[in-house]
């Protein structure tokens, strides 16, 4: 369904942005998971403490947050994407395949 380059895309420098997929072993869709995370204050406190001043030299808050804005996310219906879905904080996106999978399958038994 997504191209190469757009899967390359999407996967580029995941520690970064916390983009991931994951093929289910039940039905074979991908899916195409990001931690969204729209706040700025939370991100200010990573850096390196100097060991002598114990001040907080450099800043890597907004580049290793480990999640992308609403803005940055690329899970878009312009990109494609027409069944999006949010966990909402604290939410596990394998809970959410985990039901996703028992619905198809029970779809499935219905159909036979």
């Amino acid at each position: 369904m997504y191209d190469a380059e757009f899967k390359k895309r999407f996967l580029t420098e995941t520690s970064e942005t916390g983009r991931f997929m994951v093929k289910s072993l039940v039905t074979g869709k991908e899916y195409f998971i990001e931690a969204i995370d729209n706040s700025t204050s939370y991100h200010k406190i990573w850096g390196d403490v100097d060991p002598v001043t114990k001040s907080m030299q450099g800043t890597y808050g907004k580049k290793y947050k480990g999640s992308v804005s609403e803005d940055e996310s690329l899970i878009t219906k312009e990109n494609g994407f027409d069944n999006i879905l949010y966990t909402g904080v604290g939410g596990s996106p394998y809970s959410l395949i985990k039901e996703l999978d028992k619905k198809a399958e029970e779809e499935e038994d219905e159909k036979i």
